[in-house]
């Protein structure tokens, strides 16, 4: 028991850093530009291709249907969401264990694809919820937001939301209808069963649903 003390304590002193290269460094692209600075072509040196864009080159929309359909309490909680976690529970057992609800919040996604391995042990669960909490008292939600943006795998080599709109719909994030917004954020929750190659029926299906709870939630007309 001290020893378990003794790592969570040591968990909490020592909230990692998030850098750069955390969230842009594994099989970034390389951009080639002509005199005029126009795009001309770009390189992938990985079966991967990941591209860091700021929040200010990232639609307001596509931001919000991550949290609508991801964590849609992000804004209230510190990390945890214990809402969320009951719920999940009371789903699962109530279900036998057919249907699951995922109980993880943004941050504490981000703390598990940044820092840790995505072993399913309680001792990797506690350790991210001990991160998410620590990542939420150093940074922002805008900034924790922007990093979960920029690391989350969207299936097909593709990591962050700039390399998934121009993967998939060959234009920059920026320039992202609604609809597409919406259809990239459908993928991310499994990448397998949501994959637009493989299962595209099933990512309109889900782009659908967060079209509709963004419009309950009054975040579009």
């Amino acid at each position: 028991v001290a020893a378990g003390i003794g790592v969570f304590r040591g968990i909490l002193s020592s909230t990692p850093t998030i850098r750069l290269s955390d969230v842009v460094a594994v099989g970034e692209a390389t951009i080639v530009y002509d005199r005029e600075g126009n795009e001309i072509d770009q390189y992938v040196s990985t079966n991967s291709n990941r591209l860091s864009v700021g929040m200010d080159e990232i639609p307001d929309y596509l931001g919000k249907a991550f949290v609508a359909i991801e964590d849609e309490r992000f804004y209230q909680h510190n990390g945890i969401d214990f809402k969320s976690i009951i719920r999940a529970g009371y789903q699962f057992f109530k279900t036998g264990g057919e249907e699951a609800q995922g109980a993880s919040t943004i941050t504490q996604q981000l703390a598990r694809n940044i820092f840790l391995s995505q072993e399913v042990t309680w001792q990797r669960k506690v350790e991210e919820i001990f991160i998410a909490v620590g990542l939420e008292k150093k940074y922002s939600k805008n900034q924790i937001l922007e990093f979960y943006l920029n690391n989350i795998y969207f299936g097909n080599g593709y990591y962050g939301v700039e390399a998934a709109a121009r993967g998939y719909f060959d234009k920059s994030v920026s320039e992202l209808t609604l609809a597409e917004q919406a259809f990239i954020a459908a993928i991310p929750n499994n990448p397998t069963r949501y994959n637009p190659l493989t299962n595209y029926d099933n990512t309109v299906q889900r782009k659908n649903l967060i079209l509709q709870q963004l419009y309950e939630a009054d975040d579009i007309g």
